[in-house]
């Protein structure tokens, strides 16, 4: 896994550890705190100490070509876990949420609560992506942006004009560099009295960045209401400030979900299977077209929050008091 500061990486790497244990398989669980290098000694040790399937959360897809090519030297197979690991024909599998999916659902929210496509607006709109190094980031913002396109520069307007993939970019998902970059967007774009109605941002850790500056400058009073704040992964705090009405919605992506379709993969592979997959055209790591199976995610809101994410188990109303 690439790091612990995000939770659901850390649910990610305990669900897996506990199914495939379950299955009565030995499991080591490594994370990386988002160091290139050390994720790469990690998995080479790993492969030295004899292991026979690497699954890989990567934190840069395309650093581990080195690593991939001794994986397929000592017969060790590969199964890159929601980050497609690139430049290599030396990925048997991967496992994901339908990333692309998780942004048109994104865009599309927007869409639907202004209205545009019943021609409401012009409304002002500022765009989050993700990392610029994460493969997936990619495909979330062009979900997005397939579904508001029709819109820009008509009833959605980009006021500080940054519409690309590099410009909207967020190193390592980090909420302090959205926080910093939402207020120069704001300090140069907005300190006029333009009002902002929504911000796409990709993720849960970009939205909190987003809200801090927002809040920073007296959004979230009656006379200035908060814009629409997307995000992505359900975490806590974020499905807390929907529950209060900060935030408008996450996307829940059930890592219980995808732990089990890899403990599959990874049971099916060590038994000289083949493994499940539900797409093999669209993942085109460079070097090669990668099985894959997508799972679907979920749009999370105050009104079905309880449904999706209480109901199910995954958390308690405990784990969301606040």
């Amino acid at each position: 896994m690439p790091e612990k500061t995000l939770q659901r990486w850390v649910q990610d790497g305990n669900n897996m550890k506990k199914v495939l244990e379950q299955k009565g398989y030995s499991c080591e669980l490594q994370y990386a705190n988002n160091d290139v290098n050390l994720q790469a000694q990690q998995c080479e040790n790993m492969i030295t100490n004899g292991c026979k399937v690497l699954v890989i959360a990567s934190i840069d897809g395309s650093s581990l070509s080195n690593v991939l090519q001794q994986a397929h030297q000592n017969n060790v197979k590969v199964i890159a876990y929601d980050r497609l690991l690139m430049n290599s024909p030396y990925v048997d599998y991967y496992a994901t949420f339908d990333n692309y999916q998780v942004g048109k659902l994104q865009g599309q929210y927007i869409v639907d609560k202004l209205d545009v496509k019943n021609g409401k607006g012009p409304f002002n709109i500022e765009l989050f992506a993700g990392a610029p190094d994460d493969n997936n980031a990619k495909y979330v913002f062009k979900g997005a942006m397939d579904v508001m396109k029709p819109y820009i520069g008509k009833s959605l307007i980009v006021k500080s004009g940054q519409t690309s993939f590099a410009q909207c970019s967020t190193e390592h998902w980090k909420t302090e560099v959205a926080q910093s970059r939402m207020d120069n967007l704001l300090s140069a774009n907005y300190a006029g009295g333009a009002k902002l109605d929504a911000v796409l941002a990709q993720n849960d850790a970009i939205a909190r960045g987003v809200l801090a500056a927002l809040k920073n400058i007296g959004y979230g009073s009656a006379q200035k209401p908060l814009p629409i704040i997307t995000g992505q992964d359900s975490e806590k705090s974020n499905v807390i400030s929907i529950k209060n009405g900060d935030i408008s919605m996450t996307i829940f992506k059930d890592t219980r979900t995808l732990a089990n379709k890899v403990a599959t993969m990874v049971d099916a592979v060590l038994q000289n299977k083949k493994a499940d997959v539900n797409d093999t055209k669209t993942y085109n790591n460079g070097a090669k077209v990668v099985p894959t199976y997508l799972c679907s995610p979920i749009v999370v809101t105050k009104e079905n929050y309880k449904k999706i994410l209480v109901d199910s188990g995954y958390y308690t109303e405990q784990d969301l008091a606040g």
